[in-house]
């Protein structure tokens, strides 16, 4: 696997800094997967996922979005996204999705979003789905209520009296601090994320990984987890384009299933032609990460495989 580096500007000023892996065979490539990380880690936390696909043929890129990795620049400025961040966080995918075509201009492009990226990526269905031959959702949840409505306007509040860079411990935990719940006898705070001890150790000692974000970003993630699921905008995804959920039966972000059986739902009663998911039993929320991830990586190898097909026909 042959890997480089690379950053673009965008029209905020903002510098975002890229991976790209590719095959040893460059006339091997098939195609190319884009990745949407999630929420308080890294792009090259992707590198295993991305070893799997090029030995398959195709090449992968993932930026580090605001606030996070490289494109943070230090520890400090970690969950900071600036104003309207995930308005952006979501033109940065389309702008390196733009770059991709330049740079590959007869390949297949797929956008795989995990988690937090995954959200991105249902905004990124009706926004600029252009742009993409496909997506995988991965650890996503389908629309909130109530609580979503409350954790927006109390972020609002929040942030309207300490500033926009003010972090907020217990909003953080009103977040988090349930994921644990259904796991008899936790090891860390953590282990929500995978079933593997190693991998979940790897997330703690990470300085990027696991930190406490802005009430801004908070306020600003919970604007967009209302966006997407309103129906003027959910009538805007193409009817034709190919979309794979998966998730772990045991994620808490999707509700232990609930929320990916909403998604899926949904997604039926707008008639996406091209529409599968699968839940893993037992799975938790980093299924790249957790004990079946060679399993779920092989799954998403044969629907890139099969959508390539498609792309050929």
């Amino acid at each position: 696997m042959n890997s480089r580096t690379f950053t673009f500007t965008d029209k905020q000023g903002f510098t975002l800094f890229v991976y790209h892996w590719s095959p040893d065979n460059q006339e091997e490539v098939k195609g190319v997967v884009q990745i949407a990380h999630g929420m308080t880690e890294t792009a090259e936390r992707y590198e295993r996922f991305a070893r799997f696909l090029t030995d398959a043929g195709y090449m992968v890129y993932a930026n580090d979005h605001r606030g996070h990795g490289k494109t943070a620049g230090s520890i400090e400025k970690l969950g900071y996204v600036g104003r309207d961040g995930f308005v952006w966080m979501v033109n940065n995918m389309a702008q390196l999705s733009q770059i991709i075509h330049d740079e590959q201009p007869d390949q297949p492009l797929f956008l795989f979003a995990h988690s937090m990226g995954s959200f991105l990526g249902q905004k990124y269905m009706y926004e600029f789905s252009q742009l993409i031959d496909g997506i995988i959702l991965s650890g996503s949840n389908g629309s909130r209520g109530i609580e979503l409505l409350a954790g927006l306007g109390v972020t609002k509040l929040i942030t309207s009296i300490h500033g926009e860079q003010y972090r907020s411990t217990w909003i953080d935990s009103l977040a988090f601090g349930s994921f644990n719940r259904h796991i008899k006898s936790p090891r860390t705070q953590f282990d929500w994320l995978s079933r593997d001890a190693i991998e979940v150790d790897k997330f703690i000692d990470d300085p990027f990984c696991g930190g406490v974000s802005t009430t801004s970003f908070y306020r600003d993630f919970f604007k967009m987890l209302r966006e997407i699921q309103q129906e003027p905008y959910l009538q805007r995804i193409p009817k034709n384009l190919p979309v794979f959920i998966i998730a772990g039966d045991q994620d808490p972000v999707g509700i232990r299933g609930k929320g990916i059986h909403k998604l899926v739902k949904r997604y039926e009663e707008l008639q996406l032609q091209q529409m599968s998911y699968k839940l893993y039993p037992q799975g938790r929320h980093e299924l790249l990460n957790d004990t079946n991830r060679e399993e779920v990586m092989q799954d998403c190898l044969e629907w890139l495989n099969k959508q390539v097909e498609r792309t050929l026909d």
